[in-house]
């Protein structure tokens, strides 16, 4: 069974971690940050130790090491019952950030729709700049840096937005508080998918109970 999912598409700076993690706080959503699942790596596993070998050089996991490891991870919830496919969809934030990638979860996920948080780059830059310095990231402060993500997102992520169908696409202005911009999302996205799955299993435990 292919996991009903949601992505969650935006630049660096776009606010959809801080979206991810209060939607996977609603019954009936799972959030799943590529970033959080690589934090908690134990380096004493062998998954672990591969992750190290590519961060600790400062480069990129491969895709087919990112996806195996986000499989295995999302097993793990199955397995431990915190996350129940049947009844849930899976919010996905930070995959696929590549075409490569789209290719690769194919198989695993079945896309029901997209929330691109979308905003002009100066202002996306200048709240990277804002966080930065409130978390103490200095380096991530720095334009070259900070210009090197949006490049990064411009060139590889962007594009996979071109490979669904636009239908599913919901663009929320991502410069509004985040209140309004959780209200879209409920409004625009959550409620009518989670109505659409609930409908039809209320229809059969009515034609069961009878008239």
């Amino acid at each position: 069974m292919r996991y009903r999912t949601i992505l969650l598409f935006g630049a660096p700076g776009s606010g959809k971690g801080t979206q991810g993690q209060i939607i996977g706080s609603i019954p009936g959503f799972q959030h799943s940050s590529t970033g959080d699942i690589f934090r908690s790596l134990d380096l004493h596993t062998e998954m672990g130790r591969k992750f190290w070998e590519y961060s600790s050089r400062g480069q990129l996991v491969p895709d087919e090491l990112t996806i195996q490891l986000w499989k295995q991870y999302i097993k793990g919830l199955e397995y431990i019952n915190q996350f129940h496919p049947e009844s849930e969809f899976l919010v996905l934030d930070g995959l696929p950030r590549n075409v490569h990638q789209k290719v690769l979860l194919e198989d695993v996920i079945d896309v029901q729709a997209i929330v691109y948080l979308r905003a002009e780059r100066d202002k996306m830059v200048e709240r990277l700049r804002r966080r930065a310095l409130k978390e103490n990231r200095f380096d991530d402060a720095s334009d070259e840096v900070i210009n090197k993500r949006m490049d990064v997102f411009g060139r590889e992520t962007r594009p996979v937005l071109d490979l669904y169908p636009q239908e599913l696409i919901h663009r929320i202005d991502a410069t509004m508080s985040q209140i309004r911009i959780l209200s879209e999302i409920v409004t625009r996205v959550l409620v009518p998918l989670k109505e659409a799955v609930e409908r039809p299993a209320d229809e059969s435990l009515a034609s069961l109970q009878g008239p």
